[in-house]
């Protein structure tokens, strides 16, 4: 075996090693929290070396920030791409939110809505994993809100839209639903969610015959 051959061997393990174990990170950030989070932890459930983890990672921070963008990795693909398949316009928003009410119900994530859970953790502190936090929020919120200017601008959703508030309130109904269902171990809550998230878009669509007329 050349040298070329043993190097790249050794760098498909290793990456094979990372997504293992940010793998499980990330189930168990969404129940237990970042802080939760241990290199020695993870190597003795993976039953891996502890020398080899912490040469992936080298610190904690390093794993939480890693944590956290192989999360947003999960959710574009299980929220946001489906989404995308669509046209711009009041159904590709639509969606989206249903899209959001199954990643939740379906516990992509074990502890619900990940960035619901850990969020919590960071929101008034400072550094590296406040910021990344910080910056997949903002993202998604603004997500939502050029999603629904783009229905509006494809005539879909009425002129006078005010596309920012509704994005806020479509955002805030899907993480009620998720807190409830997480809470209180109940999944009413989603219908109720989507619902509610139907009835505000049926209010604002230039033609209702675009949305279903219930769930």
């Amino acid at each position: 075996m050349g040298t070329t051959e043993r190097v790249d061997g050794r760098i498909a393990r290793g990456n094979e090693t990372r997504r293992l174990i940010l793998e499980r990170a990330v189930r168990t950030a969404s129940v237990e929290g970042l802080e939760g989070l241990s290199l020695g932890r993870l190597a003795s459930e993976l039953k891996l070396s502890k020398s080899g983890v912490f040469a992936l990672f080298g610190s904690k921070e390093d794993l939480q920030l890693a944590t956290v963008r192989a999360a947003i990795d999960v959710y574009v693909d299980v929220v946001v791409q489906p989404a995308r398949d669509l046209p711009p316009g009041i159904g590709r928003l639509w969606r989206l939110c249903t899209g959001w009410l199954a990643y939740s119900r379906d516990r992509v994530f074990p502890g619900g809505c990940f960035f619901y859970s850990v969020t919590a953790e960071y929101d008034s502190r400072q550094g590296k994993v406040h910021d990344a936090l910080a910056g997949a929020r903002t993202n998604w919120l603004a997500y939502v809100e050029q999603t629904a200017l783009e229905a509006r601008q494809a005539g879909e959703v009425a002129e006078g839209t005010d596309v920012s508030q509704l994005a806020f309130e479509l955002v805030a109904l899907l993480e009620m639903a998720n807190a409830e269902s997480v809470l209180h171990n109940e999944f009413t809550s989603y219908d109720k969610a989507g619902r509610a998230i139907l009835d505000r878009l049926r209010a604002v669509a230039t033609d209702v015959s675009t949305l279903p007329d219930s769930l």
